[in-house]
């Protein structure tokens, strides 16, 4: 328990704390006060500040992105991408990633000290949106006195941050890269993240979202959640391929309802792991973040004009097996770029690995990604890092 709390409010990151006085205004109206940004970097910022990319990590993710996690101990959830010589090459790109606001890993979230009562905000903490997180990200940023970023680049809600970047600060990105994303959240993905929030708040320990303060940790909720949500992460190729109907530690099934299926012992395992480095509130308040957005909505009705403009680069990547994010997600939005003018690629990667695809081992995704990365630095002008 210590541990949580400790990476909620004092966490093994570089931090940013904005003083009192210094507030972030949220889209509900809101405001929050001695903000806290979490984060990491890799790499090393060139004379010009010109070879900065921010990655945008997903609903599960946090600024770990390249680094063994303090908590878990695993390596970072894209050391795949991000390194020397790796598709995000730390030789030549300075790489920047910060837990969201509303996250449990540092940042000012549901699970942090509220400064008016001393204790964790829990379902006090005011709901935040996609841009909400995007704007924190920017006063980081802007911290950092980077005034162009060369890149965006994120998966999933990670990709809903990009667009966001790349609609609300265009003139601060000079390129983007969503990937396994949507300009908005399908009926079907809400309803998906509502059982998920209702599993945690079904379960006693969430005690109206102050369990920390009583002591409490509802963990089988949240273990529930997860392991319904990783469902859609999935393929039902992928799903059958790896475990089919297999038994686990068994010849013959047990007529009972142990974790007879391989496929069930695996589910159990992501959801008892999941638990040990996440905060069930912050759970809440990030699928809300991802159901609330709609950036054609933000702008009038039109995805087009959400882009109206902009001088961004842009290469959007969806995989053919992904069902909760699908081609015609990325699509919609490849369609509103052309129609605003912008300069846009976009790849379908055949894969059977469903959504979490982009997390994973795809040869095409990291080609795809050097090369685009590659053009936008030579087009920019830059160097190897610290030139």
């Amino acid at each position: 328990m210590n541990v949580r709390v400790n990476e909620a409010e004092d966490p093994n990151s570089l931090t940013l704390r904005l003083g009192s006085g210094e507030t972030l205004a949220l889209e509900s109206g809101a405001r929050l006060d001695r903000l806290q940004i979490a984060y990491q970097t890799y790499g090393a910022l060139n004379a010009d500040r010109s070879n900065a990319i921010l990655v945008c990590h997903a609903l599960t993710g946090d600024q770990h992105v390249a680094n063994d996690h303090p908590v878990t101990g695993k390596a970072g959830w894209w050391v795949s991408m991000i390194g020397p010589g790796k598709p995000i090459d730390t030789d030549r790109f300075f790489v920047i990633c910060s837990n969201v606001v509303g996250g449990c890993m540092g940042s000012t979230g549901p699970a942090s000290g509220n400064p008016e009562t001393g204790e964790p905000y829990g379902t006090d903490f005011p709901v935040v949106t996609i841009s909400d997180m995007v704007r924190a990200q920017k006063l980081l940023v802007d911290h950092l006195g980077i005034g162009t970023l060369l890149a965006v680049i994120g998966g999933s809600m990670g990709g809903m941050q990009v667009l966001a970047w790349a609609s609300l600060f265009p003139e601060r990105v000079f390129a983007a890269m969503p990937i396994a994303t949507a300009a908005k959240h399908s009926a079907q993905n809400i309803a998906f993240h509502e059982v998920g929030r209702q599993a945690v708040m079904a379960d006693p320990d969430w005690r109206r979202g102050r369990y920390r303060v009583e002591g409490a940790r509802p963990v089988k909720g949240l273990s529930v959640a997860r392991m319904a949500a990783h469902i859609t992460y999935l393929s039902e190729p992928a799903l059958q391929r790896k475990f089919g109907r297999k038994f686990q530690d068994r010849d013959a099934p047990t007529f009972s309802f142990d974790a007879d299926f391989q496929v069930e012992s695996y589910l159990r395992h992501q959801g008892i792991t999941f638990v040990e480095r996440f905060d069930a509130n912050s759970y809440l308040y990030l699928t809300r973040a991802m159901d609330y957005f709609d950036l054609a909505a933000d702008n009038g009705g039109s995805l087009a004009a959400a882009f109206a403009r902009t001088k961004t680069r842009f290469c959007l990547v969806s995989f053919t097996s992904d069902w909760l994010f699908p081609t015609a997600d990325s699509r919609q939005v490849v369609h509103a770029l052309n129609a605003a003018g912008a300069s846009v690629s976009f790849v379908e990667i055949e894969s059977d690995k469903g959504h979490d695809a982009f997390l994973l081992e795809e040869p095409n995704l990291f080609a795809t990604t050097r090369g685009f990365l590659d053009a936008a630095a030579n087009a920019r002008g830059v160097g190897k890092a610290g030139t």
